[in-house]
């Protein structure tokens, strides 16, 4: 009981939030920005945008595709003027490369958890050959390229990224899934090679997302351009109308993210 207490406050702290930075930008006539979002924090956005969106808003995590997102609410045609999103990218690279351990998302994300920051100011976190890109607010990246010195055994040098836009992106895999229907738990289902009961309760533990909205109707049909994320499962994108094969199933095109 405490601890759904403590989960209902935490809830309406954030709706509370939401709805403080959306009266600002509309009573002020300037931009807000919320931190970086997980998905269940997302869930809560969409579950206000319609209590929100008077005030005009747009979701950015420093580049395309990002999970965390953070929410910048004002309408630049109303305001007459522009603001960017105030998003930063590190780069975190080894010393010595030789000398480097394997380095996971994991590791990254508990050096930098490990310096006390809180967790609304950063980002994704592209790793990849033991480095990383780590997208974080500004206000905090000095603070970063100064003390993070460290992950796991391997010391580490910062420096900023002058254009994140340019790094290369996260490649998805194109694969063709053959299902009965298109209901997101057969899809899911085979897409993460899980049976029907697994795939099951995914949804029952609230882990499925569709365009960062918390999915709990297991028999929803998905539509061409959504993005579905499966916690701990990575994600996919249904890239196409689907197709009836001879057999009477549907073959559809995915792209995905593990």
């Amino acid at each position: 009981m405490e601890r759904r207490n403590s989960d209902e406050k935490e809830i309406n702290r954030l709706r509370n939030r939401f709805h403080d930075l959306a009266e600002k930008s509309f009573q002020q006539g300037v931009f807000t920005f919320t931190g970086f979002l997980g998905l269940s924090e997302q869930d809560i956005f969409w579950q206000e945008e319609s209590r929100l969106a008077h005030a005009g808003y747009c979701l950015d995590g420093g580049f395309p595709g990002a999970e965390r997102v953070a929410v910048r609410f004002g309408n630049p045609q109303e305001l007459g003027y522009e603001v960017p999103f105030p998003i930063v990218c590190i780069h975190i690279q080894p010393l010595a490369r030789k000398f480097a351990d394997e380095l996971s998302h994991r590791d990254f994300l508990g050096a930098l958890m490990n310096l006390g920051i809180e967790r609304s100011t950063v980002g994704d976190i592209k790793v990849g050959e033991s480095q990383a890109y780590l997208f974080c607010l500004d206000s905090i990246a000095d603070f970063i390229l100064e003390n993070l010195c460290q992950v796991k055994h391997t010391h580490v040098k910062c420096s900023l990224t002058e254009n994140p836009e340019e790094l290369p992106g996260e490649e998805p895999v194109p694969g063709t899934i053959q299902v009965q229907s298109l209901r997101v738990d057969a899809v899911l289902a085979k897409v993460c090679n899980l049976s029907r009961e697994k795939s099951l309760e995914l949804f029952r533990a609230g882990k499925v997302y569709i365009n960062g909205r918390l999915c709990e109707n297991n028999a929803r049909q998905l539509k061409a351009g959504e993005t579905v994320n499966a916690r701990g499962y990575g994600k996919f994108i249904l890239t196409g109308e689907p197709r009836e094969t001879r057999k009477g199933k549907l073959a559809a095109e995915v792209a995905i993210y593990r």
